[in-house]
């Protein structure tokens, strides 16, 4: 995006169904697991460069013999340190004891990191420091093993609240109220629960104290905890944990709003937050790697077995479409088909701006996530050209000289790579006083390729704040003095906040918000910006179910259009040239590229669970109030 927003994580789990020995005479080494772990998390940088973390948990080890690591980082390639970190221990057992090399049973016993049971985490923090304590995977210590809990987790809760004082009046005392710790909190309290319930029935039977452990895991139902434990929570998740002794799990939440996938054979179960992850490390075809339905859990004993569990009642599928548009990777063959047909979708939109003049306009993209769309559209424009030359060559009849034809069948969509992205200067952006001129310098452009006469299409994405549109993209494309820019968003108008993992927490920095609140001023309008704040205000001590999204009102009066033209004025200066066209995705054609991922609460505001109204609400009433709070 030109306008860079932070996004869901990504997470990977791998359990090994055979032990240990199996994958070193196999595939030539026990650290087979590890090896994958690094592929699939470096496969799922795109969904987090802030920090990653690992974890792993060794089946069947002796009392006092160490059955847990983790590693996290927040270096500048967390991903890379965290693997040298591993592999550096692993070198140096190595090389201070020679009689580990080809003995997996002491590989297994003296080096960390090695085990059957591996989870990985990418993250891009959306709010509060980048400390390492925030990465993933969380960790919930005991010296009983079943009650050790390891979590990771792509997701946001909108009721942290709510969930922290659940915690409080069960008798626990949170460290703090970040949704990850009440999360697993909530998680580990209902695992303590079950396991002293099990072990209680245990001891009635007769079992002495160190008979009951490894039944404790055999009795003990992961699906009944989840159940419980999250009863309550609202928000969009894939949420992974690992049990000490070694059952794991993954939880999607009712809606999919976050996604998650998994494989499995007889050697491997997988999970991963996007397919073509496993398809890549593990070599499979795309109908084998399956979605986890909404609402269910993948979990996987100690032995092995591993189930999918509905856990929770799903509800209307309203999976985020911004993974089709921007998050996931376009190697994934349904996204790489969706992003194309959103580029062609908007061609009628883009003719008409041009006046179906072609053979004057150049076509562009910005890097890099746009190309896919832009592919689309250029297949569109080369379809318009076919029907104009077909229509010219059948109205010509046998008149046309050779040369006539051939010029018309010459005429090609020109095609050129206009802005270049220079990333490394995002890195220097500091001091307020010096910003504006910096970021006019993120983008540079091909001189050269454009005629005064010319029009510039131009297609990003998305369209988020449009700060580096106005400062930086739409200023650069002027210096080439074309006659009209075109910027064309392959999503609609991005209108209300996010609360589900994307980092758009308030609606001032939102230009379809403030163009709204501009045309309302030109209508002489604005009076419904109060009205809607006292509605906001009557709803404070509502409960979630029953707040209703009166902010939309804001945006009754006009059509997208109108909006849409506001917007192109507010991103252009009296210092640019060129007249400025700025176009949207319309809603209906993003349903119709992405039928199965209809979460659309970013463009329309109809949130996939109750805790989105409240968010919209109190992020209205912070804007209306000049309160700089995030609104979750």
């Amino acid at each position: 995006m030109s306008d860079a927003i932070k996004h869901e994580c990504g997470i990977a789990l791998i359990r090994l169904l055979k032990p240990l020995e199996y994958y070193k005479e196999k595939y030539g080494t026990a650290f087979y697991g590890v090896n994958k772990m690094y592929l699939m998390m470096e496969k799922q940088h795109n969904r987090g460069q802030d920090g990653a973390g690992f974890a792993s948990i060794k089946l069947d080890t002796n009392p006092g013999e160490r059955y847990i690591s983790r590693v996290r980082s927040i270096a500048q390639q967390p991903i890379q340190d965290i693997f040298s970190q591993i592999n550096e221990r692993i070198n140096s057992e190595m090389t201070n004891h020679p009689e580990y090399k080809d003995d997996v049973a002491l590989q297994k016993k003296h080096i960390p990191y090695i085990g059957e049971l591996l989870l990985g985490h990418v993250r891009y923090g959306t709010f509060g420091k980048n400390s390492v304590e925030s990465v993933h995977p969380f960790l919930r210590q005991n010296n009983w093993m079943h009650r050790n809990l390891i979590v990771a987790g792509n997701f946001n809760m909108t009721n942290v609240n709510e969930l922290f004082n659940n915690l409080v009046e069960i008798g626990q005392h949170p460290k703090e109220k970040a949704d990850t710790i009440t999360v697993m909190e909530k998680i580990g309290h209902f695992l303590d629960d079950a396991v002293s319930k099990i072990y209680k029935d245990l001891k009635k039977e007769g079992y002495s104290k160190s008979e009951c452990s490894p039944l404790i895991a055999e009795r003990l139902k992961v699906g009944k905890i989840l159940k419980r434990a999250a009863k309550n929570w609202d928000g969009g998740y894939a949420m992974a944990g690992l049990l000490g002794h070694g059952d794991s799990f993954v939880l999607r939440d009712p809606a999919g709003i976050r996604p998650a996938y998994y494989y499995k054979d007889d050697e491997i179960v997988v999970v991963a937050s996007e397919r073509p992850v496993i398809q890549t490390v593990f070599n499979v075809p795309f109908e084998e790697v399956i979605e986890l339905d909404p609402g269910h859990a993948i979990i996987t004993k100690k032995n092995g077995t591993t189930q999918i569990k509905q856990i929770l009642e799903p509800l209307e599928r309203k999976a985020c479409s911004f993974e089709r548009i921007y998050f996931s990777r376009g190697s994934d063959a349904e996204i790489y088909e969706e992003r194309k047909e959103l580029g062609r979708l908007l061609m009628p939109k883009v003719l008409k701006a041009i006046d179906s003049d072609t053979q004057n306009t150049v076509f562009s993209f910005i890097p890099n996530t746009a190309e896919t769309s832009f592919f689309g559209m250029i297949d569109t424009v080369e379809e318009h050209l076919n029907h104009k030359k077909t229509k010219a060559i059948l109205q010509g009849q046998r008149e046309l000289s050779a040369e006539k034809v051939e010029e018309i069948l010459s005429e090609r969509p020109r095609i050129e790579k206009i802005a270049i992205k220079d990333v490394k200067l995002r890195t220097f952006i500091t001091e307020d006083s010096s910003r504006d001129d910096l970021v006019a310098h993120v983008y540079d452009v091909t001189y050269g390729v454009i005629k005064p006469n010319d029009n510039l299409v131009i297609i990003d994405d998305s369209i988020v704040r449009g700060t580096t549109l106005k400062k930086s993209i739409i200023k650069m494309m002027d210096r080439l003095n074309p006659k009209k820019i075109v910027v064309v968003s392959s999503a609609p108008q991005i209108r209300y906040p996010d609360c589900y993992g994307i980092d758009m927490a308030n609606l001032e920095s939102l230009v379809a918000f403030r163009a709204a609140l501009e045309l309302l001023k030109d209508l002489d309008k604005y009076h419904i910006v109060e009205d809607v704040y006292k509605k906001c205000l009557t709803q404070v001590n509502y409960k979630d179910k029953n707040v209703v999204n009166y902010v939309k009102e804001i945006y009754d009066p006009f059509t997208d259009e109108q909006i849409s033209d506001k917007i192109s004025e507010l991103l252009s200066d009296e210092n640019v040239k060129a007249e400025v066209k700025i176009i949207f995705q319309p809603v209906e054609n993003l349903h119709k590229a992405c039928p199965k991922n209809l979460g659309d609460w970013y463009f329309t505001g109809n949130y996939p669970t109750n805790g989105g109204n409240r968010v919209v609400n109190r992020a209205f009433i912070n804007f209306y109030e000049g309160n700089k709070e995030r609104a979750y």
